[in-house]
């Protein structure tokens, strides 16, 4: 029997007859495979890349849950101060999973050129505010310093620059209303300067927030020292949001509430899942196609080999080995396939990953480049999964092995 198999997979692989008719079918079957390969790791590394960067995107301006009054104010200022002397600040030992927690406060303002002026929402920051996720997105000066004495040193966005007309080392005249005081009161100003320039490609934002240091908005505010319109809360785990939400509400004091950014931005966040819908149902007609193509190639190949077939039959070889032989042609064909998918790939993937050919829309899709994410555990999944599904789609077609009889097939044609 183990001849008869030598015998079978030389034939099929046309290593005795390089002019086969089954070639081209056999390459194109491979080309399938591989261009499926291909759109599939494309399809799961941005769509993932996109999602994971968003989320990255709208944790830097208001971390992963935010902790303020119940003020019913659903307005971007700070309107009652929370005093930091709390049982979870500034950490949080009854829920785990949590890496840091800030306090921050907002104020609205108006910014005046010579030239020009535009509303912005003045986001005060202190000494332990996390700069980390800014760090990438710092295309100009330095991160502020408001770990000494008070100063003028302010964050700016590249969106509100160029509109403006501001750059490093300029001065920024800000305007804010004062509260609870007659409409002929004058406002408070404060003249900044720009230290350092981001663009986090998330124009809701970056059009919107200035960086400033806190103790600007206590004191227009006549809070205490030691108060915050609201603190942030950074979780080392995304995909457990809402459980450690629902924690931190339940172990913060009944005067406070407590909101995690998929329930703030809900919006943005049931656009983000509709990727993995997107991502499954891609994937499932790559597949279909890749295992028609495969199929196509299969009964080619039986339609060729029937001779051969029938004088194994006749040497008393069973009907499902013949068709184990064809199965592991198959997937030989199908390796073939995946290595040159995955070959081709993750080079495009490294290349837009490093250097960023592709560019988005980011009014569309809040990025200005298409996010690259590769994760290995992914790419195996795919890998095998493919290779199964095309696999159990070959069991039917190689079924007709076991119709063809011995005495018909030797005379076939």
């Amino acid at each position: 029997m183990n001849f008869e198999y030598f015998i079978a997979k030389r034939l099929i692989k046309g290593k005795e007859h390089k002019s086969s008719i089954s070639t081209p079918i056999i390459k194109i079957a491979i080309s399938a495979i591989a261009i499926g390969m291909i759109m599939m790791l494309i399809t799961i590394a941005t769509g993932v890349g996109l999602q994971r960067k968003i989320r990255e995107k709208v944790a830097a301006f208001n971390g992963h849950v935010l902790i303020s009054n119940f003020d019913g104010n659903s307005s971007l200022e700070s309107t009652f101060p929370i005093s930091t002397d709390q049982s979870f600040y500034p950490e949080f030992p009854e829920v785990d999973g949590i890496t840091h927690i800030q306090g921050v406060a907002t104020k609205m303002g108006l910014i005046r050129t010579a030239t020009d002026f535009d509303g912005v929402v003045v986001k005060g920051v202190g000494k332990e505010y996390n700069w980390n996720y800014f760090e990438e997105y710092l295309i100009e000066g330095k991160i502020p310093d408001y770990t000494g004495k008070l100063n003028e040193e302010i964050l700016l966005s590249s969106h509100l620059a160029n509109r403006l007309g501001l750059k490093l080392g300029d001065k920024v005249v800000t305007y804010f209303l004062k509260k609870n005081t007659s409409s002929n009161s004058k406002p408070f100003v404060r003249a900044f300067k720009v230290i350092g320039i981001y663009n986090s490609g998330f124009q809701e934002f970056d059009e919107t927030f200035l960086f400033a240091d806190i103790r600007h908005i206590i004191k227009m505010n006549k809070w205490e020292k030691d108060d915050v319109g609201n603190f942030e809360v950074f979780l080392d785990d995304f995909d457990k949001i809402d459980q450690k939400g629902q924690e931190i509400y339940e172990n913060i004091p009944s005067t406070l509430d407590s909101q995690t950014i998929t329930l703030k931005y809900a919006t943005i966040f049931e656009w983000l899942k509709l990727f993995d819908l997107n991502i499954i149902g891609i994937i499932g007609i790559i597949i279909l196609v890749a295992g028609i193509n495969m199929i196509t190639a299969l009964l080619v190949l039986i339609l060729e080999k029937t001779p051969m077939i029938g004088i194994l039959k006749a040497l008393g070889a069973n009907d499902w080995s013949i068709r184990k032989t064809f199965l592991y042609n198959a997937a030989y064909l199908i390796l073939i396939g995946l290595f040159w998918g995955n070959l081709i790939g993750i080079g495009l993937l490294l290349l837009q990953q490093k250097y960023e050919i592709v560019s988005l829309n980011p009014e569309t899709y809040y990025v200005n480049t298409a996010p690259i994410y590769i994760d290995w555990g992914y790419i195996f999944i795919l890998n095998i999964g493919t290779m199964l599904l095309c696999l159990l789609m070959l069991l039917i077609p190689s079924y007709i092995i076991s119709k063809i009889s011995p005495t018909k097939s030797i005379r076939f044609q």
